[in-house]
């Protein structure tokens, strides 16, 4: 199993960025994904969830409204739509996945995601 982040970057206040997550090694569409940020000395924080299926998503209210989780299972890859960036979303951003039987679970804790990928920088700064 391997995850591959990217996508991160310093942009401005109001700026947007977009996140990739490509996965190998496993059948992707058995999996639910989720998004988690860590900013230094803070603890980590679930921020966006998608189920396997792409039918059902959740968010943190730290970035409802601003942020959007999207997969695509024949890329084997899931995405994070940031918008109107704050400097607050500075940050640490690692996708993580769990296998699930079902295909609209979600999984919002992160000692419930046995793979994660290492991790892209997001700095928001003027």
């Amino acid at each position: 199993v391997q995850l591959q982040a990217s996508g991160g970057g310093l942009v401005q206040p109001g700026g947007s960025l977009r996140l990739s997550c490509v996965a190998s090694g496993f059948r992707f569409d058995d999996y639910t994904i989720g998004w988690f940020r860590q900013a230094p000395g803070k603890e980590r924080e679930g921020i966006s969830y998608i189920s396997s299926s792409g039918g059902r998503t959740e968010y943190a209210d730290s970035v409802k409204g601003r942020f959007t989780i999207s997969r695509d299972n024949a890329k084997n890859t899931v995405y994070l739509q940031m918008n109107s960036l704050k400097p607050e979303d500075t940050a640490g951003y690692y996708c993580a996945i769990r296998r699930t039987s079902s295909s609209r679970e979600i999984y919002s804790r992160d000692n419930e995601y046995p793979y994660w990928g290492q991790g892209t920088q997001v700095t928001v700064s003027s």
